[in-house]
């Protein structure tokens, strides 16, 4: 969809959703115009893989993942 930056500005919400849902949204101002895209679109435009911070945030929450710790014996090893 294409905006004029008056409009855009004042629907950044609007156009914000319409980018993720959507696609690309155009951005006109003054003839010049401009492209906003999903960051996930941008990754896969320019080959970037996404870093560990990325990974870690698209984790699942493991705060109600219950895990208990096995109580094994352990035994000697000589080294």
């Amino acid at each position: 969809m294409a905006w004029q930056l008056a409009e855009a500005k004042n629907k950044l919400s609007e156009v914000f959703t319409k980018t993720i849902e959507e696609g690309p949204q155009f951005v006109t101002r003054r003839n010049e115009e401009i492209v906003l895209i999903s960051k996930d679109e941008y990754q896969r435009l320019t080959g970037e893989e996404p870093g560990f911070l990325d990974a870690l945030r698209s984790a699942p929450d493991f705060d109600e993942l219950h895990l208990e710790r096995v109580q094994l014996r352990v035994r000697n090893v000589d080294l």
